[in-house]
């Protein structure tokens, strides 16, 4: 038995931030049908293709474990198979426009009517407001959540991470919300209505820095480098490089080969409780009851000699044997670990983190399993469909025969 074993979902979503959210779905054992334009499908399907002739992997490995379902709903024919699809399903999930729906005549009122149970889920790129309109991406909520004006050096431009915290982490977000209002469900037999507005994903996953934002008042922010550094804080969260987000020091350093290897590198926090232990391995032992180091407090001003010294001693070191020589002391390190060391990890392989699917268009190719593991209800990932290539089965789900699906193909409907 899977976890979401019955539950269907209206999937309406397309390009990154809703699909992450429905394929969550889809992992934990929920029937998603994914609503597809005929003849085009989703925007991703052809976008970054790097195999011709097949769907790309920016579509694979984010509809994975949910079926296809081409219908024109400009048609009387795709409105009315809607309908039965509103009746039979338990959650819809859309990224639309602002208005698409309702210009649509699924106004939230209607859904309603024709299922009081169902629980409608949108991505948006802004809450409630003067922007709430405005169309955003993945860089867009990074820069309008917060993320941008924190990262990146102090003396350098804003910058977007790598990881996609507006878009996958949006749908994360939503996926939460949906899975509490089928709780709630259970108890109240009434759906509602679930909002995830980018900006707002954006920002709780930045909730240290506009915890810094307040501690500014109190004072500089004494574990940045800049308070080292006698820089002065400006009023508001300045970037911090590779600073710690917490409250123990900690950088991103060299290690040998750094020369000819981007990725030769270890991040090392000098935690307060292990500083005795990190001063035997960097062999500073004077370290330990000298007052210019011997305390947090004291080491914040000098936190750029003891991240040099420490430098110099991770540069006679593998990534890998700085972790071993670490660990085994607590002394908190890790490996910067480029995607293609992820990708050939095994023990991500074991946990299913990172799983191989066949495809039969593209063949096999690499793609990440579900993040979160449950213990009675294991995810078997599967391919991401062809478009359309579930829409007889959908639409004699729902009761249509094989000569009213002929007759939907025939006037453009599915």
């Amino acid at each position: 038995m899977k976890a979401l074993d019955g539950i269907k979902i209206l999937d309406f979503t397309h390009v990154q931030s809703g699909p992450t959210c429905t394929q969550l779905l889809g992992w934990f054992g929920a029937d998603v049908i994914k609503v597809e334009r005929p003849g085009v499908g989703d925007a991703t399907r052809k976008q970054l293709v790097d195999k011709p002739g097949s769907d790309s992997l920016y579509f694979t490995m984010l509809n994975h474990n949910k079926r296809s379902l081409t219908l024109n709903t400009k048609t009387e024919e795709g409105k009315e198979v809607l309908e039965r699809l509103i009746k039979e399903c338990d959650v819809m999930v859309e990224n639309f426009a602002p208005g698409a729906l309702d210009r649509m005549g699924f106004t939230w009122e209607r859904i309603q009517e024709l299922n009081p149970r169902m629980i409608m889920a949108s991505v948006k790129g802004f809450g409630p407001g003067p922007y709430e309109d405005c169309k955003v991406y993945e860089n867009v909520a990074q820069c309008a959540g917060g993320a941008a004006s924190t990262t990146g050096f102090r003396d350098g431009p804003p910058l977007v991470t790598g990881a996609q915290i507006g878009d996958s982490g949006t749908g994360l977000h939503l996926c939460l919300g949906i899975m509490t209002a089928l709780f709630q469900r259970e108890r109240s037999g009434r759906g509602q209505k679930v909002l995830a507005p980018m900006q707002d994903s954006v920002l709780n996953l930045c909730r240290v820095k506009l915890r810094d934002q307040q501690r500014l008042d109190a004072g500089p922010l004494k574990e940045y480098s800049q308070f080292g550094e006698g820089i002065e804080f400006g009023a508001a969260t300045p970037r911090a490089g590779n600073d710690s987000g917490g409250g123990q020091p900690g950088r991103i350093l060299k290690c040998k080969g750094w020369e000819t290897d981007p990725d030769a590198y270890t991040y090392f926090i000098t935690q307060a409780a292990v500083w005795k232990n990190i001063c035997d391995v960097i062999d500073k032992p004077e370290w330990k009851e000298d007052e210019d180091y011997a305390t947090p407090n004291a080491r914040l001003t000098r936190l750029n000699e003891i991240f040099d010294t420490i430098e110099a001693w991770t540069m006679t070191k593998d990534k890998f044997e700085v972790m071993d020589i670490c660990n085994p002391l607590n002394i908190p390190v890790g490996p910067i670990l480029s995607m293609k060391e992820l990708a050939e990890e095994p023990a991500l392989r074991d946990t299913g983190t990172i799983v191989e699917v066949d495809h039969p268009e593209r063949g096999k190719y690499l793609t990440v399993g579900c993040p979160v593991k449950l213990s009675d209800s294991e995810v078997d990932v599967t391919r991401s469909p062809l478009l359309g290539e579930h829409s007889a089965e959908i639409l004699a789900m729902l009761g249509y025969g094989e000569s009213d699906i002929q007759s939907m193909r025939e006037a453009g409907a599915i």
